[in-house]
């Protein structure tokens, strides 16, 4: 991990509009550094998805980015400031800068379309001057790169098992040599096996590839085991963020031991893993519990 920043957000904002107003994340700032994998983790409807779709510039009403500000920083020297993207400037932002692997594979893939034509889209898309023959080469050598064998080109999604189409995802987020992939919940839903097999490829791809990550999931221990650095997310703040380690070991912020101590250990006695509630607090209406991003 390089200590070069990639994206900083600073003093960022959001608000679902509805009746009453949701603050979903509240003056949040974080730096995530070249090449490292940034750990965000909190419980459902605490802001992760919502502060991920604002990095992104994927927000939709009711959300509104009411004061902050994104800046990537560009490989290149340049710095680009998010929010004032718009129009062709935001587009090459997405996926060629940035992208984004959603929760769940089977709802993000549209289920009429092959795995071939909807990796052929995002190159007419966003290389309008790249060849038939150059596309079709690359969706097969992007396959292959994620572990999944170039045949299953001409498959659906259906025809799919979980991991393959999670897999599938993670290609099309590579297809543009992105420097940032943003990984909301990447491996819910699959079972122990198969996430250990993402997880392994993940990690593979990003010492081969040398993107930096966002990795957001409500599971802490595996964030610890895979993140440089983690991010706990409360109400739409951030409440802790350090080296993974130091979070483990020694966790400064109550909500954080409570995470940590809601899973059981293989070792040692029994003890009482009953998450403790927040008396007076009230679900998020961001995108986890199914508002509109």
């Amino acid at each position: 991990m390089s200590g070069e920043a990639v994206l900083t957000a600073s003093n960022l904002s959001i608000e679902y509009e509805v009746e009453p107003p949701v603050q979903a994340v509240r003056d949040v700032s974080l730096t995530l550094h070249r090449g490292e994998i940034l750990g965000l983790a909190g419980e459902s409807g605490c802001g992760k998805t919502t502060l991920a779709y604002g990095l992104n510039r994927l927000l939709k009403a009711p959300a509104l980015l009411t004061q902050g500000e994104v800046v990537f920083h560009d490989a290149s020297g340049t710095d680009i400031n998010v929010i004032g993207l718009s129009g062709e400037g935001l587009r090459r932002y997405r996926w060629d800068k940035v992208s984004m692997v959603f929760q769940g594979s089977m709802n993000s893939l549209n289920p009429v379309m092959s795995v071939r034509a909807q990796l052929d889209d995002v190159f007419t898309t966003h290389r309008p001057g790249m060849k038939k023959a150059a596309r079709r080469d690359r969706s097969a050598e992007l396959l292959e790169l994620v572990g999944v064998d170039r045949t299953r080109l001409g498959a659906f999604p259906h025809e799919l098992s979980g991991g393959m189409r999670q897999r599938v995802m993670i290609a099309m987020a590579l297809a543009l040599d992105p420097q940032v992939m943003i990984m909301d919940e990447p491996t819910t839903a699959l079972d122990v096996v198969v996430q250990r097999g993402i997880i392994r490829e993940i990690m593979r791809l990003r010492e081969r590839l040398g993107f930096a990550v966002i990795f957001i999931t409500h599971d802490l221990p595996l964030l610890i085991e895979v993140s440089d650095r983690i991010a706990v997310m409360l109400e739409g703040q951030i409440v802790e963020l350090g080296d993974a380690a130091r979070v483990y070991r020694d966790p400064e912020h109550d909500y954080t031991k409570r995470l940590l101590a809601s899973f059981p250990s293989l070792r040692g006695e029994r003890g009482d893993f009953v998450r403790q509630g927040r008396a007076g607090a009230e679900p998020d209406a961001g995108p986890e519990n199914g508002a509109s991003s």
